[in-house]
């Protein structure tokens, strides 16, 4: 790196400018940093005003003065006297030259990017077999015969357990309707003794060959729980009653697969951190992680080898109260990027496999309205026992009944204690009716995602689906102006951008939507400042880290990315978000991926 400084500098991440001098500090511009480094002193230089800061008193400017992992001031070159006060900051370093990183013409500096609602662990298992994008049933089949035939150690063993995930039957072509069965992994000869399990796109249902059927039933004495037998699940039945092979939600529990080892859990664990970084991730809300994951995630932490943070919502499949088994965990670890104080409980299932809870009957599946994981004065005590016992409570709700019953129980116990203080969340708040949006506003927290459009609608007809994915509503709600944005990758991709893009364009990723190239409730978007203030700073809120990271703030976490295509202009075309790269992810003043 041109002018490469020595020990413990400053950080300058710098606008428009091409070598300056500040009372004798001479700013060097050019060089390079990566590999994931400390550089104490390095500069960004691009065009004036391109670096959004996500604070409202300096949205833009053109410098950012940094102290090891710290942000120590901001300013602008075009005031004469920014420069100098930030040379101040640091008197120091005033007999040093000060590198400068330089930013690409056209490329802007963000604060890190977060993902407020995400599953790492279960991110990694899904690469190794992935499902998602398949058109066809013919598609599924195929890519699971290849997997198998790449992997001898799975094709030499008709008994290995083949898992994968990703599949969503309302994508494929010609598809007959309803759920997949049995029968169908069993009309492909390499398939058909081998015991498969197979994960619906929103990992609420999964998909059994009919070997697996068979080890499932040798596991159950009394044999197959009766209809309605399952709190909170379903076995899909034929007209005989006999399973089909797909099981919802807590009956997927039945599925005897085998436990992930712990090197299988730290290898998924591993590719998700390096594909976060990559896509400019520097902070995940994993939500639901079990113990065993958190064990993994301290250890690693313990190590120094946790390149994000990480804020994990403890959870357990545990039927009675498990709060007291987990850790809590506040900036943990060598570098302080784990943080568990919070839990994630479960109400409904999910809209694809008609498992969200509704008030009414489903549209196209008139004879349900979903499924409730267990009864609201269960769940009530549930929530109670944790709240009691000081854990931030997060909670996934997709249907309108679901939400219901969420905010019915956080505004009970608003009454005795302080939203802004233990801030309850509502994870996803997909459906609700128009009178709890504002509800919603005032007590929970929601995510953004649009890729449920092209069936929503036939999901829940013309009148339910407008409080449907409302996110300019429910942002509106909010007294702070407070909408933390999240993913749910894997059932999303990983990619923040895209999720930035579906954010203010509500339009998939060729541009289309049910409603044309102007967008799906074209008035529910928001707009790219809230979009990115929804990634950065409110899921910072979210992770009660408001005042350590989030924007670009003196005093905050240097944490930053730098992207090659302005994505911030209003006036630029959607279509530019979809081509933007990340040039550099920055974590506590290190550049983890990429280089400048």
């Amino acid at each position: 790196m041109a002018g490469r400084a020595r020990g413990r500098m400053c950080v300058a991440v710098v606008g428009k400018g091409r070598g300056i001098v500040c009372e004798g500090v001479v700013v060097l511009l050019g060089g390079v940093v990566g590999g994931g480094m400390e550089r104490a002193g390095v500069g960004v230089h691009g065009d004036a005003h391109s670096i959004y800061t996500v604070d409202p008193t300096s949205p833009t400017v053109d410098c950012l003065l940094v102290r090891r992992d710290t942000v120590v001031d901001t300013g602008s070159l075009r005031t004469p006297s920014s420069l100098p006060s930030l040379a101040r900051a640091h008197p120091t370093q005033l007999t040093k030259p000060l590198p400068v990183l330089r930013v690409p013409p056209g490329a802007i500096v963000v604060p890190g990017l977060a993902d407020a609602h995400a599953h790492l662990v279960q991110y990694g298992f899904k690469m190794q077999l992935q499902l998602d994008g398949a058109s066809s049933l013919d598609d599924v089949l195929d890519r699971i015969e290849a997997y198998i035939l790449a992997h001898p150690n799975v094709s030499d063993d008709p008994s290995h357990w083949v898992e994968g995930m990703g599949w969503d039957q309302t994508r494929w072509v010609g598809w007959r309707g309803g759920f997949p069965t049995a029968a169908d992994l069993a009309s492909r000869p390499l398939l058909a003794p081998r015991p498969i399990v197979l994960y619906r796109v929103d990992v609420h249902a999964l998909w059994v060959s009919p070997r697996a059927l068979e080890l499932t039933r040798s596991t159950i004495p009394d044999g197959w729980p009766a209809p309605g037998e399952i709190e909170g699940g379903e076995i899909i039945r034929d007209e005989d009653n006999v399973p089909t092979g797909v099981f919802l939600d807590t009956a997927m529990a039945l599925v005897p697969t085998p436990p992930w080892s712990h090197a299988q859990l730290e290898e998924y664990a591993e590719r998700a951190m390096r594909d976060a970084l990559a896509v400019g991730l520097t902070n995940v809300h994993d939500a639901a992680t079990d113990v065993r994951m958190i064990e993994l995630f301290r250890r690693m932490a313990d190590e120094g080898r946790l390149p994000i943070r990480i804020y994990a919502m403890g959870n357990s499949e545990e039927t009675t109260y498990w709060g007291d088994r987990i850790p809590r965990l506040e900036n943990y670890g060598r570098d302080a990027r784990l943080d568990v104080r919070s839990v994630k409980l479960f109400t409904d299932g999910a809209l694809g496999s008609w498992g969200a809870a509704l008030l009414e009957p489903y549209t196209d599946k008139p004879t349900t309205r979903g499924l409730m994981r267990s009864s609201q004065a269960a769940l009530a005590e549930t929530v109670r026992q944790f709240w009691d016992d000081g854990w931030s409570v997060n909670i996934h709700c997709i249907g309108d009944r679901a939400n219901k019953v969420v905010l019915d129980i956080f505004e009970s116990l608003a009454a005795n204690d302080s939203i802004a203080r233990r801030r309850p969340r509502i994870e996803h708040a997909q459906i609700m009716r128009l009178e709890d949006l504002e509800r919603v506003g005032r007590l929970g927290d929601s995510k953004n995602r649009t890729s449920d459009m092209w069936y929503a609608e036939s999901r829940l007809g013309p009148e339910r689906i407008k409080g449907a994915y409302a996110y300019q509503s429910l942002l509106q709600s909010s007294p702070n102006g407070i909408l933390p944005l999240g993913s749910d990758f894997p059932v999303e991709n990983i990619n923040p951008l895209l999720g930035f893009y579906a954010a203010v364009s509500r339009l998939d990723v060729h541009g289309e939507s049910p409603h044309g190239p102007q967008g799906w409730f074209a008035s529910e978007r928001l707009t790219r400042a809230q979009a990115l203030k929804g990634m950065t700073l409110d899921a910072a809120y979210a992770a009660f880290a408001e005042n350590e990271r989030g924007s670009l703030t003196a005093g905050k976490k240097a944490d930053y990315v730098i992207l090659d295509t302005n994505i911030m202009r209003e006036d630029a075309p959607f279509e530019d978000i979809l081509k933007t790269q990340v040039r550099a992810t920055v974590i506590d003043g290190r550049v983890m991926y990429g280089g400048v």
